[in-house]
């Protein structure tokens, strides 16, 4: 994008350009008829040179004003084909530049939100292929009789189709939270028991010989219980798969000044730095080879950063020492 001579573009005002622009024109008008009068020329060339110069002097000055516009028109035209990679030259201080660097802004949204819808359908072809191809495979030998229909046989597909079944609910509540169509049922919450029990449901499920350990008497927030548990839920569900064999999960809280942390933390392998803020993107995931299991869906942790800004908390992932990753969530003890 090549900066154009744009000599107006340090007045901060459109109705300033204009003015300026007009003084411009009279003067010459005024120069070049006072000279050819003292030259003796007709005034009719007079009148049509001075007509001239004056167009030449505003379309010098007033090119700043306009080209934005122009170019915003060709940078929308090419969006609504699929191209958000325009920008338009928004270098004046006027209300035309301040157009240009939101228009900018809007396009660089949109394509950033158009590669999001990408990835989204990518990744959720990719999810659904996994188990639906497991699944025409095992139910393709029953039918052939290469398998016997037995427990032994059909828990895989079972587990398959509990995994599609995850998803689809994770998609449906994702859908949900950034719709905002999610109510908070917010009340008095006993934080002790509720990190118990959600604990004593993971340490059903995990596997590996992963062990789930709780910590802290964080007392009660304001909080909607049931997304709580989700929350809960997911931060440790992505622990136990990424912890190895016979490794330990810890779930902690603490309550000061008013804010209740909530820390989840692994012994993995952790989050390479760089990497620690997209975490929280739907589908990402920062190393694939460290899922142990494959099962996961890669949409726990966006969920979990959605309930807690409708709580109007925080979360972020740090480095656990010596090895590993620790999940922050902050809440307010009240609703805000």
């Amino acid at each position: 994008m090549t900066r154009r001579f744009r000599p107006l573009d340090r007045l901060s005002s459109i109705k300033v350009k204009l003015s300026v622009a007009i003084i411009a024109a009279v003067s010459v008008t005024v120069l070049v008829h006072s000279l050819g009068l003292k030259a003796g020329l007709p005034l009719v060339l007079l009148a049509a040179a001075s007509g001239i110069l004056a167009l030449g002097v505003i379309h010098v000055l007033a090119r700043g004003m306009t080209s934005p516009l122009r170019e915003m028109v060709r940078a929308a035209s090419a969006m609504a084909r699929g191209d958000y990679s325009r920008r338009v030259t928004a270098t004046s201080r006027d209300e035309v530049g301040e157009l240009g660097r939101a228009f900018n802004s809007m396009a660089g949204e949109l394509a950033e939100i158009d590669r999001m819808r990408r990835d989204l359908v990518a990744n959720v072809s990719h999810e659904l292929r996994t188990p639906i191809s497991a699944l025409r495979a095992l139910l393709e030998n029953l039918v052939d009789g290469v398998e016997r229909a037995d427990p032994r046989t059909l828990r895989p597909a079972l587990e398959q189709v509990n995994r599609l079944e995850r998803l689809v609910a994770q998609l449906l509540d994702l859908s949900r939270l950034e719709a905002g169509v999610v109510p908070l049922e917010r009340r008095p919450v006993a934080l002790g028991p509720l990190l118990e029990r959600v604990a004593g449901e993971s340490r059903a499920r995990a596997a590996r010989g992963v062990r789930i350990v709780v910590r802290g008497s964080p007392g009660e927030l304001k909080a909607d219980a049931d997304r709580l548990h989700q929350l809960v839920a997911n931060l440790l569900e992505n622990a136990v798969r990424h912890s190895p064999d016979g490794g330990e999960v810890e779930l902690s809280a603490r309550s000061d000044d008013g804010v209740v942390t909530i820390e989840v933390a692994d012994r993995g392998p952790g989050i390479p730095p760089e990497e620690t803020a997209r975490v929280f993107e739907r589908f990402y995931r920062a190393d694939a080879a460290r899922s142990h299991d494959g099962g996961g869906t890669g949409l726990g942790l966006s969920i979990a950063r959605w309930i807690v800004e409708l709580h109007g908390g925080a979360i972020r992932a740090e480095p656990n020492r010596p090895t590993g990753c620790r999940m922050v969530v902050t809440l307010p003890r009240e609703a805000r």
